[in-house]
């Protein structure tokens, strides 16, 4: 049987149980490499139980929700930028496949259009963000986000970033777009980071959280999809639906309050995203106000979820 598939489960549990598992299995299924799929399903279950278990069962709840809580944020403002930062990083001229590319500011190396020059791309601050938080390291957050607000207040007076962020009326993410010059975003991310830095031992956390993010920026810099792609905007919707469930779930395996946390702060950036939309009664009152509906209900059902045999630590 092939151990690979135990990879879900955390360390200490692979190491003290993974040898007795992986013989049950060859017991139960000789000469298979690996179990049948209903059983790769239970077992990818358990691991990630076992996970969120580990997790509930170490440090601090509030400090520990308060990291993920600012890492969702940082990938939150990230997300609209994935292209950006990996056509910079490889040097890669977007103009070919670029519509209304001066949307999200336009690369030096490139020519031609109402481009913006400008000398990094913006999505480079939540990305320095994310990796300083992912390594508890949060000081270093603290000017990253500082130099998103003020590239967010002075969108015109800086050819650093240029002029960023997503304009028009397109559905994006859930229920309505945030705007680079939406200030409130780096701000609240800016309360916990600052928090974070005034606090003790801030997990660190392992970089193979940092594959998915390099994953999801080969997808959109390596397939030219763009953040006003709609099949862009459908997979972070269906993205952020999987996070708030998730969230959800293991709040009730747990029954442990860090998990509310950052559900909490996304609830509240989405639903400032939402009500400060001018387009959402003209153009799409149905979406909004569903999403706007079902992230009230989430929170006060997460924190009933837990109201029993929580583990303040």
């Amino acid at each position: 049987m092939n151990p690979l598939m135990l990879r879900v489960y955390p360390k200490s549990y692979h190491d003290a149980h993974g040898n007795e598992l992986l013989a049950t299995l060859e017991e139960v299924h000789p000469g298979r490499e690996w179990p049948p799929l209903h059983e790769a399903i239970t077992l990818a279950r358990g691991g990630l139980q076992a996970r969120i278990t580990e997790e509930a069962e170490s440090g601090s709840w509030w400090r520990s929700g308060l990291q993920l809580a600012a890492l969702w944020l940082a990938l939150l403002a990230l997300t609209p930028y994935l292209q950006d930062v990996w056509n910079w990083t490889l040097h890669i001229d977007p103009s070919p496949h670029a519509i209304n590319f001066h949307f999200n500011g336009w690369l030096p190396w490139s020519v031609g259009g109402a481009a913006y020059d400008r000398l990094l791309p913006y999505g480079l601050l939540p990305l320095i963000a994310f990796v300083a938080l992912l390594r508890g390291r949060a000081w270093i957050a603290v000017p990253a986000v500082a130099a998103m607000i003020y590239s967010s207040v002075t969108p015109s007076g800086s050819t650093i970033f240029g002029v960023q962020g997503v304009v028009g009326g397109s559905y994006y993410g859930l229920g309505a777009p945030i705007l680079n010059n939406d200030v409130f975003l780096p701000l609240v991310l800016l309360l916990a980071t600052m928090a974070l830095a005034v606090s003790r031992a801030v997990p660190r956390r392992s970089y193979g959280w940092l594959i998915p993010v390099v994953f999801a920026m080969f997808v959109a810099g390596g397939l030219q999809v763009a953040s006003y792609n709609p099949w862009f905007q459908r997979g972070q919707f269906l993205l952020e639906v999987a996070l708030v469930v998730g969230a959800g779930w293991a709040t009730i395996v747990t029954r442990d309050y860090r998990w509310t946390i950052p559900v909490a702060f996304f609830a509240v950036v989405r639903t400032w995203a939402i009500l400060t939309d001018p387009t959402m009664l003209s153009f799409r009152p149905q979406p909004s106000t569903t999403v706007l509906l079902a992230l009230a209900v989430t929170l006060p059902a997460l924190i009933l979820a837990t109201r029993r045999n929580n583990k303040l630590t």
